[in-house]
């Protein structure tokens, strides 16, 4: 009865890839694959180009997270020319990345997500997406998740310049000082996120967890893993999106390391398989043995569930109170169920929330002086955030004359790379039995994956060698009558 499963395309994700699942003698899964085919040249199109220009050509890396790689690139300036913003300006780009991550976390949750959950995963393929959710929840529940994130993104237009990719970050600070207006806008965007955050916690809570069969998924092997965790947080351990020391935690949950941003090389590396052109990134305090988890394994997972796992809480008061629930109901922490990320997420989304809130209402915030003119002549710099899908680093290095000569890019999805492998292997294992499959079937095998909110547009680096390009003619009958290649 062996034999092999394709799944391709993989549907609600950013990027493009593919499951190929081979079968044993019984019918059951001898292995699944979670391949990436695209492949992402960013760090050779930043070669010779100017180092300011990098905020601007990374962003263009994806149109979901654009203010990510925006933010990175920016800090990773800040660090090349060696200079600090004022605080108003550090506060106004905390402020814009909160706003993105509110926005970014809704768009998963209810457009990627949400359906699996809310029309339910074994729902016909037609209904699972965003229609299938505002024909599930009504029409006006529809209406506000659409109205908040254009809020959020009016917002963002306007203080950053461009919704989509922004062009206000800069070494030292921002290009504007933020207006009383602008001020007042954040506050009534901010407002209306920390209910509508409210609002999303209270769905899930009727939706999944209100739902045995539903938590019995959560929570069963097929979607749990026990990896080390890393995530930014700031100096009493508690969730950071825009600043902090990376803190990374061991499976069961006492702290293994803390770094700074600029020396991630030090920690993490990377090993390259044949099968994709997603690298596998690894602690190299503890080294890698492989795709397994466990302690004795250096795979580590990134993404909202593991800076709940890597921190020992969060620094507003709704979003704290919401991440005890989860530590309750699903712990003691560490969480290890994969399928909690999404959970998680909307507990990150209500701390985005507060937090813009409460930049909204520093008076600091519009002071005039929000940009250090840089001095120094530049040589290295790196850069990191966390993006919505998890830890982001940018890496630079230039000539005397801040032109880019070597460009490093990890972003969440590699960082996560491992344990996704992991992930989309263990489900189908679970899942697949005696050769028989459904649809709805290979859709939960897509939810180990899609849990994590990969971004394989941004997560794709280059193997040794050249990258194969395959063209398949075919006739009117679907017969092949010239295969084209260049390899």
């Amino acid at each position: 009865m062996s034999g092999q499963i394709l799944i391709d395309p993989l549907t609600r994700l950013e990027g493009h890839g593919k499951i190929q699942i081979f079968l044993d003698d019984d019918g059951g899964v001898d292995r699944a694959y979670l391949q990436v085919p695209e492949l992402r040249g960013f760090e050779k199109f930043a070669q010779g180009r100017r180092a300011e220009d990098m905020p601007q050509i990374t962003s263009r890396i994806c149109g979901v997270c654009p203010m990510a790689h925006h933010m990175a690139a920016t800090k990773a300036l800040d660090d090349l020319y060696q200079v600090d913003p004022p605080p108003a300006g550090r506060k106004v780009r905390e402020l814009l990345y909160s706003t993105f991550m509110v926005e970014d976390h809704a768009l998963h949750f209810f457009f990627l997500g949400g359906p699996d959950f809310i029309v339910g995963p074994d729902a016909p393929r037609p209904k699972r997406n965003i229609l299938g959710v505002v024909d599930a929840v009504g029409l006006e529940v529809g209406k506000e998740v659409i109205g908040v994130r254009k809020q959020l993104r009016d917002l963002t237009a306007a203080v950053a310049g461009k919704a989509v990719h922004p062009v206000f970050g800069l070494p030292g600070g921002v290009s504007q000082p933020l207006s009383s207006q602008a001020r007042e806008q954040a506050a009534a965007a901010a407002a209306r996120a920390v209910d509508f955050g409210q609002f999303a916690l209270d769905a899930f809570r009727k939706i999944v967890l209100g739902d045995p069969g539903y938590v019995d998924l959560v929570t069963s092997e097929a979607y749990t893993h026990r990896t080390y965790y890393m995530g930014l947080v700031d100096p009493a351990n508690k969730v950071n999106f825009y600043d902090g020391r990376l803190r990374v935690v061991r499976p069961d949950g006492t702290q293994l390391l803390t770094f700074d941003g600029r020396d991630y090389l030090s920690h993490v590396a990377e090993h390259v398989e044949p099968w994709t052109y997603m690298k596998f990134c690894f602690l190299k305090d503890v080294g890698w043995t492989g795709f397994a988890d466990g302690a004795g394994s250096g795979v580590y997972s990134v993404a909202p569930l593991a800076r709940l796992n890597a921190a020992d809480g969060l620094a507003t008061p709704r979003a704290q109170e919401a991440y005890e629930e989860l530590v309750t109901t699903l712990g003691p922490g560490p969480v290890h169920h994969t399928l909690a990320n999404h959970w998680a997420r909307i507990i990150e989304l209500v701390y985005a929330a507060e937090r813009m809130a409460e930049l909204a209402g520093d008076p600091e915030i519009t002071d005039p002086r929000v940009r250090t003119l840089p001095t120094a002549t530049p040589r290295e710099g790196v850069g990191v955030v966390e993006a919505p899908r998890g830890t982001l680093f940018h890496h630079y290095q230039t000539d005397e004359r801040g032109l880019v000569t070597a460009a490093n890019l990890i972003v969440a999805t590699q960082n996560n790379a491992a344990r996704i492998a992991l992930s989309v292997d263990k489900a189908a294992r679970a899942l697949i039995r005696n050769g028989q499959v459904s649809d709805g079937l290979l859709n939960q095998v897509e939810m180990a994956f899609r849990a994590y909110d990969p971004c394989f547009g941004c997560s794709t680096h280059s193997l040794p060698g050249q990258m194969p390009l395959i063209v398949d003619v075919r006739d009117p009958r679907g017969e092949l009558i010239r295969q084209i290649r260049r390899d």
